[in-house]
């Protein structure tokens, strides 16, 4: 009789043999170990400290690369910015009536400040050149027409001087060697010989026509003529003191050619940066236009990106949106009350008819720029009145206003509005916007007060950080 198969029972857990502890150690080893490689070498893995610190060098190496790829478009995107934050409840105003729609409100937004800005410049720059250009044609047709009428009758250029300047006491040489009497007889009608004494020296006229050749073209002449008759006094004491060999003529037609190449020169660096400024203000509209768009968005990921807290980030962008209107309404406010005031000196100085209105915009558009300012206006005027119109109490009077009125009432207007709008202290304030002006030039204006505010801002973010750590009690031993 066949056995019946033993049926086989579970073990009991005291039957089960314990895990074997060395050959999860080896497992363990040999998860561990170095990968090899195809060639047989293994990998080693890098510590996180040494992967934080290229990584940080990669990222230093190229932000420095793109600042030099950027740092032409710095100035463009920084007044960019100060464009948008300053006109932001335009553009709000236009997001509201275009229905929500960013882009197209940033589209118009930009046109309108872009057309605001610009077609004021464009008419005010083409009256200049018109204004200035009737003045300059006026100025030589006069002499041009003077010395046509009197070259062919061989007029001395003692007697052309007068009739240019209307000064019988300007009298200039007709030679290095040779000059005019002290008194003269008033001159006779061209054509007719003048009255003189038979015991006086003759004078050999000086033939204009053949002056003319040997100068320069009639309008050059005309110039080279009126500055040898304003240069008379001096030249002639110094020919007759310190050298007699001395030629005033031909000097003063070196100083010609030489100013006239000058020039030139200065003509071609003009060009470059009128091209220069060309681009930068198409750089501007564009980033207006995408800050006007994107900003929401840009700020958000500067943001994330930032390793501030979004409490101190949050109080630097207030606090540059406040110093950004308050540096521009100071810049045209202080602007706008040196172009009235020059123009109050401007209309009591000049003859009538004189470009009045425009020499008082023009004041205003270049006080808005460091280191020009209103001097590059009321300096010009001030010597057309002494030398054109020949007032020189007027003119006197004009400089002395322009120095210590016009040129310096910004440094009390600008001071005070960025104390009343950003807290600024106004001597904190003043030598800011020098200091920016001196060490960034004409965007150091925006640049100096902002910094200073930020610095005011950054130093209370610290002295709360302080204060937080030494308030925090300390930690309670075991």
């Amino acid at each position: 009789m066949a056995s019946e198969p033993s049926q086989e029972q579970p073990p009991t857990p005291s039957q089960v043999a314990p895990p074997d502890r060395d050959a999860e150690q080896d497992a363990a080893t040999v998860a561990s170990a170095p990968t090899p490689l195809a060639g047989g070498l293994p990998v080693q893995g890098i510590p996180r400290v040494i992967s934080l610190i290229v990584l940080l060098a990669v990222v230093l190496l190229i932000s420095v690369l793109f600042f030099r790829v950027m740092a032409s478009f710095v100035v463009p995107l920084f007044l960019a910015a100060v464009l948008a934050v300053v006109f932001k409840p335009l553009q709000q105003w236009s997001l509201r009536i275009t229905g929500g729609r960013p882009h197209r409100s940033a589209l118009i937004t930009t046109l309108v400040v872009s057309l605001g800005v610009l077609v004021p410049t464009l008419v005010l720059g083409w009256r200049a050149y018109v204004e200035t250009s009737r003045i300059v044609r006026t100025v030589l047709q006069d002499d041009v027409e003077l010395i046509e009428s009197l070259g062919d009758d061989g007029v001395s250029l003692g007697e052309l001087s007068p009739l240019l300047l209307d000064r019988p006491s300007n009298r200039v040489e007709t030679s290095a060697n040779e000059s005019l009497p002290a008194e003269s007889a008033p001159s006779e009608p061209s054509g007719s010989a003048a009255a003189t004494s038979p015991d006086a020296p003759a004078v050999e006229p000086t033939d204009l026509a053949t002056t003319a050749k040997e100068d320069a073209d009639p309008p050059v002449m005309g110039w080279i003529d009126r500055l040898r008759a304003y240069a008379n006094a001096p030249l002639r004491w110094y020919h007759d003191n310190v050298d007699k060999t001395f030629d005033p003529n031909a000097t003063l037609r070196a100083v010609a050619r030489y100013s006239a190449q000058q020039a030139v020169s200065l003509g071609l660096v003009g060009i470059q940066a009128l091209v220069s400024t060309a681009i930068g203000l198409v750089v501007m509209i564009f980033a207006l236009y995408y800050f006007f768009a994107d900003g929401p968005k840009i700020i958000e990921t500067l943001m994330h990106l930032s390793p501030l807290d979004d409490e101190y980030e949050h109080e630097l962008l207030v606090k540059f949106a406040s110093v950004s209107r308050a540096v521009v309404v100071a810049t045209l406010l202080s602007a706008v009350v040196q172009g009235l005031l020059a123009g109050i000196g401007y209309q009591f100085a000049l003859d009538a008819g004189s470009p009045v209105f425009l020499l008082t915009v023009l004041t205003m558009l270049l006080a808005i720029v460091p280191f020009v300012g209103a001097t590059a206006v009321w300096i010009p005027v001030a010597l057309w009145v002494f030398f054109v119109q020949e007032d020189t109490v007027a003119a006197v009077v004009l400089a002395v206003y322009g120095a210590g009125i016009v040129s310096t009432i910004d440094n009390v207007i600008k001071p005070l509005v960025l104390h009343g709008q950003s807290n600024l202290h106004p001597l904190l304030a003043l030598l800011s916007i020098l200091g920016g002006i001196q060490l960034l030039g004409p965007v150091g204006i925006l640049v100096g007060p902002m910094l200073v505010a930020f610095m005011q801002a950054l130093l209370g973010m610290l002295r709360r950080e302080l204060d937080s750590f030494n308030a925090t009690p300390p930690s309670e031993t075991a």
